[in-house]
């Protein structure tokens, strides 16, 4: 398959608006990585946050030592 003129010119103004301008590429590449970290922080904030709510819930299940008196009342 031969690359006529039109393919050929819609190919170079493609690569001219992809690496021209100031490294456009790059640029939005930094924003993507950005957008990345920003969303895996807040993964990792909403774990810390419910883990600690499941925290504060729990129950505390350690067995009395011998000769400890029981301070709640059965």
């Amino acid at each position: 398959m031969a690359l006529g003129p039109w393919q050929i010119v819609i190919i170079l103004l493609l690569a001219g608006l992809l690496l021209g301008g100031g490294g456009r590429i790059s640029a939005l590449m930094g924003d993507f990585a950005k957008g990345i970290k920003a969303f895996r922080k807040g993964l990792e904030d909403d774990g810390d946050k419910a883990l600690e709510k499941r925290a504060d819930a729990a129950k505390d299940v350690t067995p009395k030592a011998e000769g400890e008196s029981s301070k709640e009342s059965s």
